[in-house]
């Protein structure tokens, strides 16, 4: 069983936001204090639900509505009712703000990854440093002696191949050979890749 009910007396209407929009269009406060009434509520809950933080829903329901102040007369009412024209303007400023947060962090990190340069390691590197020269220093005593004198005389001494040649009294095709034969044990006890 269903049961009608009938209201008695006059019905409540809101305020035609129409007639509101056009005084507020020709700086009426008072039609502006009642279209915030009527529509101040819709407008915080529609933004609340896009940025979900109760403090900027407020400042973008601020916006909104000084908006509203600021651009009344741009209402077009063949274009639509108040209340959907007013909580287009709402969303899309709550859409705004959220994009710009997105860039904002966004820049954030771009600069934080930028700027951000592993600290230089003076110990570390010192230590490093005498790690691999004790290392050559023992693939060093590896070599035989004819191979460790070409080795040092070149590449510690900056001796040429000629010089080194003249300095051990050997032919330049036997230092060559010493070179060579030493360069290839030192590589193989360093672990270095051919």
């Amino acid at each position: 069983m269903s049961t009608v009910v009938h209201l008695s007396g006059p019905q409540r209407r809101g305020p035609d936001l129409r007639e509101l929009v056009a005084k507020v269009a020709f700086g009426d406060q008072d039609a502006f204090g009642r279209l915030y009434d009527a529509v101040a509520g819709p407008v915080f809950g529609l933004v609340r639900r896009v940025l979900r933080d109760p403090a900027q829903s407020e400042e973008v329901t601020q916006e909104v509505m000084l908006e509203l102040w600021r651009f009344a007369a741009r209402y077009q009412p063949e274009r639509g009712e108040v209340l959907p024209w007013v909580l287009t303007i709402a969303h899309r400023r709550a859409v705004d703000r959220v994009r710009s947060a997105q860039a904002a962090a966004d820049r954030e990190q771009a600069v934080a990854a930028r700027d951000h340069s592993p600290g230089y390691d003076e110990v570390a590197e010192q230590v490093e440093g005498r790690l691999e020269r004790e290392q050559v220093r023992r693939c060093l005593q590896a070599l035989t002696e004819l191979q460790r004198e070409s080795v040092t005389l070149a590449y510690y001494r900056g001796y040429s191949y000629p010089q080194v040649a003249e300095l051990l009294a050997v032919p330049l095709g036997t230092v060559k050979t010493r070179m060579r034969d030493g360069l290839i044990r030192l590589r193989d006890c360093l672990g270095v890749g051919a």
